[in-house]
């Protein structure tokens, strides 16, 4: 759902964790676009050496895009981007599945001159025909994904591959054992509050050292913090926030398993996290701009995403069961109460829409493909 008008004259950054696309999105996009890719060895050689040895693979009154893919691991030529912008004005696509060098070393000289852009796993939208519920909890919704034979074990090897080339190539950390270990830790933190203390002393690290890991989580596109929604609170409420791996297959990946995790379990964060990575696809492809968050009171009452913007605010609560009961409409009504304005949804597992008042409930499958039309 990523559009990009090819005519556009504006240069953009595309972030987005590895595996999403942007790399076959940016070819076949703009097929007659210069390519440059920093993951060849020669091309980042060459690059990192002298990053104006640039020019010399630009024709001469070029017109078209100028890609370069995986920028974070040549920073320093953002410095050649920002003058051949200024002085000859290409456009250009600069990729990138981590932001941590380009924030260290440069990417404010092009504030104001590239917009920012995301990618994001498939959308049930973009799959249509082919998206499958029941695959999509088990497995997420990374491309590969759809056409794997075996996707457990891409996601394995994902992971594995992720860790060698991005955190030990990138000397993002010295102790490889101690990060493997706080990655599967906070895996028992997805959709939950975040307590460093608590992941550090399960994972046997210091504190500050957690803290630093989660850095490395959110540089790399990993994971995302939800915040608490206090906007004129009338409550008190919590004060840390929650805690998402991206997708939902590398959360399942990651997350040790044993004989007394239970399916319910299991899938209601899967559920949750499906949810929420879609919200924050489309509300990044259609740029509505609402900022996300979650609510919760200090005596537990909870509504899971909060859509805040500038003409809605509106409230999901998402419940892996079929059937639905007062109980599971308590977060919503109390949301409700202190927010009139809002527009509150209740997502199952269900076939069939109900209505409870102020309340709609929508069974998954329909609420993913009309996302948009809730948002907008």
């Amino acid at each position: 759902m990523l559009k990009i008008p090819s005519d556009s004259k504006k240069s953009f950054f595309l972030f987005g964790p590895r595996g999403t696309g942007k790399t076959s999105w940016v070819k076949s996009t703009f097929p007659n676009a210069v390519y440059f890719d920093c993951l060849d060895a020669k091309v980042y050689t060459e690059l990192l050496s002298n990053p104006k040895r640039i020019n010399n693979y630009i024709p001469n009154k070029f017109d078209d895009w100028i890609i370069i893919d995986e920028v974070q691991k040549v920073p320093e030529i953002l410095n050649e981007v920002h003058r051949l912008i200024e002085n000859k004005h290409y456009r250009f696509i600069l990729t990138g599945s981590s932001a941590r060098k380009l924030r260290r070393k440069g990417i404010n000289l092009l504030a104001g001159r590239a917009l920012i852009r995301s990618m994001h796993p498939f959308t049930a939208i973009e799959l249509g025909e082919d998206f499958d519920l029941q695959k999509a909890l088990c497995f997420g919704q990374l491309p590969a994904i759809v056409s794997e034979s075996d996707p457990q074990d891409f996601l394995k090897a994902y992971t594995s591959v992720y860790l060698k080339e991005e955190v030990l190539q990138e000397g993002l950390t010295r102790d490889l054992g101690a990060f493997i270990r706080f990655l599967e830790t906070a895996s028992f933190s997805q959709g939950s509050l975040l307590n460093m203390s608590e992941i550090a002393r399960e994972a046997n690290i210091k504190q500050k050292t957690v803290t630093d890991y989660f850095e490395i989580l959110n540089d790399l596109l990993l994971a995302y913090k939800l915040p608490i929604f206090t906007k004129r609170a009338k409550r008190r409420l919590v004060s840390h926030p929650k805690f998402y791996y991206f997708d939902v297959g590398i959360y399942l990946s990651i997350r040790p398993k044993g004989i007394l995790d239970t399916f319910s379990e299991l899938n209601g964060i899967a559920m949750e996290t499906l949810f929420f990575q879609e919200l924050r696809a489309i509300n990044d492809y259609l740029q509505l701009d609402y900022k996300l968050y979650y609510w919760r009171t200090s005596y537990g009452t909870e509504v899971d995403f909060i859509a805040y913007g500038e003409k809605n605010l509106l409230a999901f609560e998402v419940k892996s069961k079929k059937q639905i009961s007062n109980k599971d409409l308590k977060g919503l009504n109390a949301f409700k109460k202190d927010y009139p304005i809002a527009k509150c949804y209740l997502i199952h597992l269900g076939s069939q829409r109900e209505y409870h008042k102020d309340i709609k409930v929508i069974p998954i499958q329909e609420a993913l493909f009309m996302l948009p039309k809730l948002l907008i």
